[in-house]
């Protein structure tokens, strides 16, 4: 079945449909294109949602610790991944079908341009040759017609006696040349009779069919080409799928990671104080102190002794110390300003909560011991090398590694002596959280930060003078939750060191009182140990207790304006994304591409403290304008 058979009469129509065709092809590539712009489109909102979730650089930790953070950033990044899937495919219908639709429609409509133009002519000429033969034939109608007059004027003149020979030999004449003339008129309409149908039954059985079969086959290709599109539509969407599912499949797995008891385990490892439990807030009895009788009869019960309560533990006993030795005492300390240069965090990390401090100074001596270790394979390396250039003095000058082992030596010595003060600092962490002494708070800077001040000790030396006033002569006894003062707490323990006669109690150790074996201690809890002192030994306790506060004090003054502080370790790497003026009080300038060192992470403020590998120049610089590196302890 083809069109030049079947719709030989058809050429309008046929013209008319292939234009629809080539309009519904151009509609398909439009289609294309736009199902092109929405999955560009799609990946790109994908990718903004991915970036607007992404966790900033201050959520950083939190993400990397917990699993059901670990997940979702992991999911993000799978997601991330289907967005480029998407960009893919929408690569893929711009370039391999759009552009070949553009390509395709161009060339059907030269094609058809050129079937038409074709047809166009031939009918023409066959319209033009029709026209001739209606000519010729209206010729031959209008000789015959004359000719038929002539000889019927011609017959009448002859029978009409009236006229003359001459006359009638004119009407003969005339009829004979009408009659010539009708059978050239004849033979010439004949002949463009059979010429008209030579060329009609050519043009319906050769040339109309061949133009209708060029534009059948044109027509044909258009359809045979959508059907390819649409297929290598579906094609270019299934190649993406394996990607797609693997996306998914790693987004199953990142949540099957989820691990809620780990998360719970982490909660508790991040934010756990070490403090102990407050303890009970004791009873403050007024009439003790305004009434004298009260405090005899209390004596009296209890042997004539003085009930006044030294607390050795360090863990409270009054209402101030249950306040101080919980977390919620604790406030982390925010830069003060713009900068907060004299904020910074202490070198032994003794502003921290004792949990925090323990996690923080091991994270710390992990990371020396790391470094520790590559120095020590550096200078091995180094060794080795010098070893082989002393061999073979033709690979190198042994003395040309002199001057790096001295340097790496150097750097080792200092990374011991660094290791060695944070694994005392992380010895004293552990030993004070698991059996405080009484010192503690003297061996770490800022420790009395969660005590009272010295106004409290100026407090418990005067209640001291006056129980020691008013009971001269009188023994005393000294239970372990009385007072609120643990500088009290130190001086009465250092007169028990310098003074062997005076014998106190530390929690946890019972003692006997006056030959008694009652009293026995459990640790730091609701239970008292006593000490029965003689008035002189009271007297002496008093005296060494000021002094020993005395010189405390005066050590502090002297660690607070004398001693310098040590440079702030450093966290990580950075470069300069910027230029950057300095143009406030604390910070420094920078040069894109500079390579600097972190001492202090961005607080929330925008800003972030470096220090310069050359000069030790250290500020802060926007965070905007670097790219931060951190090592993983930080």
């Amino acid at each position: 079945m083809s069109w030049g058979t079947e719709l030989w009469d058809q050429y309008d129509h046929i013209a008319s449909h292939t234009n629809r065709g080539i309009d519904f092809l151009e509609r398909y590539g439009s289609f294309t294109r736009d199902r092109s712009a929405i999955e560009l489109e799609y990946a790109g909102k994908l990718r903004r949602l991915v970036k607007t979730y992404t966790p900033k650089k201050k959520d950083e930790e939190e993400y990397q610790q917990f699993s059901c953070q670990k997940a979702f950033r992991e999911m993000l990044n799978e997601i991330n991944d289907q967005a480029g899937q998407h960009e893919v495919v929408a690569e893929n219908f711009s370039t391999a079908i759009a552009k070949e639709v553009v390509t395709l429609v161009k060339d059907i409509k030269d094609e058809r341009k050129r079937a038409l133009h074709e047809g166009a002519r031939l009918q023409t000429a066959l319209t033009q040759q029709l026209s001739t033969l209606d000519r010729s034939q209206k010729n031959y109608e209008k000789a015959f017609r004359e000719a038929e007059r002539a000889e019927d004027a011609y017959r009448k003149a002859d029978a009409d006696l009236n006229l003359s020979r001459a006359d009638v030999e004119k009407h003969r004449i005339t009829s004979s040349i009408k009659n010539h003339q009708a059978e050239d008129t004849k033979t010439e309409y004949a002949k463009q009779l059979q010429k008209t149908n030579e060329l009609q039954n050519q043009h319906y059985q050769t040339l109309s069919p061949a133009v209708f079969q060029q534009l059948e086959e044109m027509d044909q290709k258009r359809i045979k080409q959508i059907k390819n599109f649409i297929q290598k539509g579906v094609d270019i969407e299934r190649s993406v799928f394996p990607i797609i599912n693997t996306c998914l499949d790693g987004i199953i797995r990142a949540a099957d990671n989820i691990d809620s008891e780990k998360d719970l385990r982490l909660v508790v490892e991040k934010y756990k104080s070490g403090f102990p439990h407050p303890e009970d807030i004791p009873f403050e009895d007024l009439s003790v102190v305004r009434n004298g009788s009260s405090i005899g009869s209390d004596s009296s019960s209890n042997g004539g002794g003085i009930n006044t309560t030294i607390n050795l533990s360090g863990t409270g006993g009054s209402k101030s110390d249950t306040k101080s030795g919980t977390m919620s005492a604790i406030k982390q300390k925010k830069r003060s300003g713009i900068f907060g240069i004299f904020n910074a965090g202490k070198e032994d990390c003794s502003d921290l909560a004792p949990n925090q401090r323990r996690k923080k100074l091991q994270q710390k001596v992990d990371e020396l011991q790391t470094r520790v270790t590559q120095e020590t394979a550096t200078r091995d390396g180094l060794m080795k090398m010098k070893g082989v250039y002393e061999q073979n003095r033709a690979l190198g000058d042994p003395l040309s590694i002199e001057g790096q082992l001295t340097e790496s030596g150097q750097k080792l010595d200092k990374l011991r002596l660094e290791l060695q003060k944070f694994q005392n600092y992380l010895d004293e962490a552990e030993g004070r959280a698991t059996a405080p002494t009484l010192n503690s708070n003297r061996l770490s800077n800022g420790s009395s930060s969660n005590r009272p001040s010295s106004n409290g000790s100026s407090g418990g030396l005067s209640s001291l003078k006056k129980l020691i006033g008013s009971n001269k002569g009188s023994s005393c006894t000294l239970p372990q939750h009385g007072g609120s003062d643990d500088s009290l707490s130190r001086s009465a323990s250092d007169s028990s060191v310098s003074n062997p006669n005076v014998k106190l109690s530390l929690p946890g150790t019972p003692q006997p009182c006056h030959g008694s074996s009652h009293s026995p201690e459990s640790g730091v809890g609701s239970h008292t140990s006593h000490t029965s002192l003689p008035d002189s030994e009271v007297e002496r306790l008093y005296a060494n207790a000021e002094a020993e506060i005395g010189a405390e004090e005066d050590d502090t003054l002297n660690v607070d304006e004398f001693d310098d502080p040590e440079p702030l370790p450093v966290l990580g790497k950075c470069t300069a994304l910027y230029a950057f003026e300095a143009q406030s009080e604390g910070s420094i300038p920078l040069h894109e591409g500079e390579e600097l060192s972190v001492i202090e992470i961005d607080q929330g403020d925008g800003w972030t403290r470096v220090r310069r590998n050359i000069g030790d120049d250290e500020g802060f610089v926007p965070t905007s304008y670097i790219q931060c590196t951190l090592y993983d302890s930080c």
